[in-house]
């Protein structure tokens, strides 16, 4: 086999993997999701690793839209209340960030939404909305969809565009217009 015919291999492989990861997630937990972010009058995001990545695309993404979305940890972070909500990333629910994180947060009565594969994690068991990608993740619980990718590859790239997915579902809801968006972008670039 080629470079030409590995390289069409995996593309091939990584857009059924992640058709099959994002088509698997309930439409009445992403309406929960919309709904959620639509109440918050502030909305935190945390990820760790490269899912940090996706969840900060996420954020931006939210923010374009004209709500108030910030990622944890951020220098401009303001206080969080419980009329806001906590928006957590992690496929195993288990990582020590995101676990410890959501519980100083339900310590504080802010409500948590959870974006990841394994509903009995800690942080699945402290959140009001859950949101199931249900792909393989560093636990390897026997319901997963299993990946041909690296590692967490899938979970990571189901996060990215299931955010772009709820955005454009977001502003098809509340007849934005896509082009007007731009004046939310950055403009010091």
């Amino acid at each position: 086999m080629n470079d030409g015919e590995i390289v069409r291999e995996c593309r091939e492989l990584v857009l059924r993997e992640v058709g099959t990861a994002l088509e698997s997630v309930a439409d009445a937990e992403t309406e929960a999701f919309m709904a959620a972010l639509e109440r918050a009058e502030t909305i935190f995001c945390l990820g760790v690793g490269r899912v940090g990545l996706a969840v900060s695309a996420m954020v931006k993404r939210l923010n374009h839209l004209g709500l108030s979305a910030y990622m944890v940890g951020d220098l401009s972070e303001p206080a969080a209340t419980d009329k806001d909500l906590l928006v957590i990333a992690s496929g195993s629910g288990e990582s020590a960030i995101p676990v410890a994180i959501a519980a100083v947060a339900g310590g504080k009565g802010v409500p948590i939404a959870y974006i990841g594969s394994n509903m009995n994690s800690r942080v699945a068991r402290m959140a009001a909305v859950k949101v199931r990608i249900p792909v393989g993740t560093k636990l390897a619980l026997p319901d997963e969809v299993p990946s041909g990718q690296i590692m967490s590859s899938l979970f990571e790239q189901s996060v990215l565009l299931y955010g772009d997915i709820v955005a454009l579902a977001y502003s098809r809801r509340k007849g934005l217009d896509l082009h007007a968006l731009w004046r939310r972008h950055a403009n010091l670039e």
